[in-house]
């Protein structure tokens, strides 16, 4: 029996689950001067306890910028929500919480210069090889 090719070794690992959605909030732009560990700060201890009551989030993911290739746009931060469906992610946009994790954002963008936009993505997961 021949050994598999690479290729077939690799759709063979593509982890068979449902479709999930996550959201991202793009905080692109920077953090003011010498406030960058207040702001970590503040994200850490004032929204990612809101965040994480989300009804449906199954995961939520902070994410600091660090490093970016020369000539691309500064992200200081993203957050990434996962949810089972857009349903969920929906039902979730609507929650008190979420309206009142805006207020707090409010507050974390007088340390922050530029713009948060938000996009979904389907995500499908794939084992390496």
């Amino acid at each position: 029996m021949r050994p598999q090719s690479r290729q077939t070794a690799q759709a063979h690992n593509v982890r068979k689950a449902l479709a999930m959605i996550i959201r991202y909030a793009l905080f692109e732009g920077e953090i003011h001067n010498g406030q960058e560990s207040e702001f970590r700060r503040f994200v850490r201890d004032r929204l990612v306890p809101l965040w994480t009551q989300f009804p449906g989030a199954e995961e939520v993911r902070v994410l600091d910028g660090t490093a970016r290739d020369e000539g691309a746009p500064a992200y200081a931060m993203a957050l990434a929500i996962r949810y089972p469906d857009m349903e969920a992610c929906n039902k979730a946009l609507q929650s008190d919480v979420r309206f009142q994790s805006r207020e707090v954002t409010g507050e974390l963008l007088k340390m922050f210069t530029g713009r948060v936009h938000h996009h979904v993505f389907e995500a499908n997961d794939y084992a390496p090889v």
